[in-house]
């Protein structure tokens, strides 16, 4: 505020000495009455030069805002003084011209000195008055102007000395508040940042407004960004929004989408703010994969104790098959045929005492046994087991590797057991598609580069309606299915730091996702 207002003095000085000099040369003389022409013009042009030389100064801030002050102060009582000789003194009327200054810089010093800058000037005046009256060139009258002329300026300075403190004093409350404030929301964007919680604020134009750390990691650190479009971000998440308002702000949550690194599935929350309709949106996301490992943690715990009732009544059975189709297998008389049956009914066998033992190991969350895997490899044996088994043309089954020389590290057996009930699921459930019933692919995610197997099938699909429910233990929505298989894969995918998602594809089947823990971590 200081140099503004020394800015605007500068301007006052500058007209001045021009609307005097024009004064003067226009009424020939007569416009103002000056004694001494040389005089006058020396002291405006001075006054001019030193009006613009102080204007050079306050642009560039050269000195202190205080100093300048005193120095115009000072110069200004100088140089309107040496005016007042030159025109006649306060006779004259030009004493006025000390009012502008005397208060102007008034209001930029503290109460004492501006008090004093007033003292001085009236000083100054009644000086000039004596003088001029010594000399003859007024009468004892002007000492009634000049008085007067104090007073008034004794008042501006004290009227403006008050004013100025208020304002000083406005001014350092409104700073104080601007630095709470600002910390205030630094604060604020602090706590946003850093919260657990994964929230953004999206525009009515459905621009990202703000977004914290969470919410970027999960729609993509590259592109989540304030200013950008959620359409370009999650175009899935664009979808929720637009079904949400279209729904006049429903209480039904809409349907979730899969995070960007493909290894988490989001489900996302929104709530209006403000009341323009449409806009601006929060919208929380929430990671369901750790709401639903909470919950699955009470299931595992039914499920552990039921599995230990059955499980030694499931294995007297199974190993009586097992013994019984070995001594079969021994028999003389026993043909080929017979004895690649035998062979069936013995990895069978082994398989469901390898069922049995993985669903033991779910319930008590023992170690698992990692190894490194080529997963092209590992899915080639794979696959002839399993078409071998489930006696399926290998020609049902088609292997897409987007990857090569993937690796996995990852319990073989769970991975073999995970995989399988993906591939039964969609033999069962799913409709051939130019012949293929089962498509396996393989690659990797971007941009995290977790690896990834996917089990995708035609058909109809699973109903939007149950999708919450395909991982529940015991859940099925077909006659004759246990509703363990899906439960049974997302667990042991799980027990291997890997993750199992379901991703509709509308009227074209569905997929299941398998990615694999980071091999970034493997070393952990």
């Amino acid at each position: 505020m200081n140099w503004r207002i020394l800015g605007l003095l500068n301007l006052y000085r500058i007209l001045v000495p021009l609307v005097l000099v024009s004064l003067y040369s226009v009424g020939g003389g007569r416009g103002i009455a000056v004694d001494s022409p040389r005089l006058f013009f020396a002291a405006t042009a001075f006054y001019l030069g030193f009006g613009l030389f102080s204007v050079m100064l306050v642009r560039r801030r050269l000195g202190s805002a205080y100093g300048q002050t005193i120095l115009q102060a000072t110069l200004d009582l100088i140089v309107l003084m040496v005016l007042l000789q030159a025109c006649g003194g306060v006779a004259s009327g030009l004493g006025l011209l000390l009012l502008v200054p005397v208060g102007s810089l008034a209001f930029l010093l503290p109460p004492r000195s501006a008090l004093f800058l007033a003292a001085i000037t009236i000083i100054a005046l009644l000086a000039d008055t004596i003088w001029q009256q010594l000399t003859g060139r007024v009468d004892i009258n002007v000492y009634a102007a000049a008085g007067l002329l104090g007073v008034v300026l004794f008042s501006i300075a004290a009227a403006a000395s008050i004013v100025a403190t208020r304002i000083r004093q406005s001014e350092d409350l409104v700073r104080q508040r601007d630095v709470d404030l600002a910390n205030m929301a630094e604060l604020s964007q602090y706590i946003v940042q850093h919260l657990r919680e994964s929230l953004l604020v999206v525009d009515a134009a459905d621009r990202i407004r703000l977004i914290n750390e969470s919410a970027a990691q999960i729609l993509g650190d590259q592109q989540a960004v304030p200013g950008a479009l959620v359409g370009e971000v999650s175009p899935r998440l664009l979808y929720s929004l637009a079904t949400w308002r279209q729904s006049n702000r429903g209480d039904e949550d809409p349907s979730s989408f899969v995070a960007a690194d493909g290894a988490r599935l989001i489900q996302p929350h929104f709530a209006p703010l403000g009341g323009l309709d449409p806009g601006p949106t929060l919208i929380f996301l929430e990671d369901t994969s750790l709401m639903a490992e909470r919950v699955q943690q009470s299931k595992l715990a039914a499920l552990g104790r039921l599995s230990a009732s059955i499980a030694h009544e499931i294995r007297n059975p199974v190993g009586a098959m097992s013994h019984a189709g070995q001594l079969l297998a021994e028999s003389p008389v026993m043909g080929a045929d017979e004895r690649h049956l035998t062979d069936i009914i013995r990895s069978n066998s082994e398989r469901v005492s390898t069922i049995i033992n993985n669903v033991l190991q779910l319930s008590r969350r023992e170690a698992t046994r990692p190894t490194r895997l080529t997963l092209g490899d590992w899915l080639e044996d794979f696959v002839d087991e399993f078409c071998e088994t489930m006696q399926v043309s290998m020609t049902q089954i088609a292997v897409v590797e987007e990857a090569v020389n993937l690796e996995v590290l990852i319990d073989p057996s769970h991975l073999r057991q995970a995989v399988w009930n993906l591939c039964d699921n969609a033999l069962k459930y799913g409709e051939a598609q130019d012949g293929i019933n089962v498509e396996i692919r393989m690659g990797r995610l971007s941009p995290s580069g977790r690896p990834y197997l996917e089990v995708i099938n035609g058909g109809p699909g699973i109903e939007t309606a149950a999708v919450d429910r395909i991982f529940e233990p015991f859940y099925t929505g077909h006659k004759g299915g246990t509703g363990l298989g899906l439960f049974i894969a997302r667990e042991l995918c799980q027990l291997n730091r890997a993750v199992l998602l379901y991703e509709p594809r509308g009227r074209d089947g569905t997929v299941f996702r398998v990615v694999f823990s980071d091999p970034q971590r493997w070393e952990e």
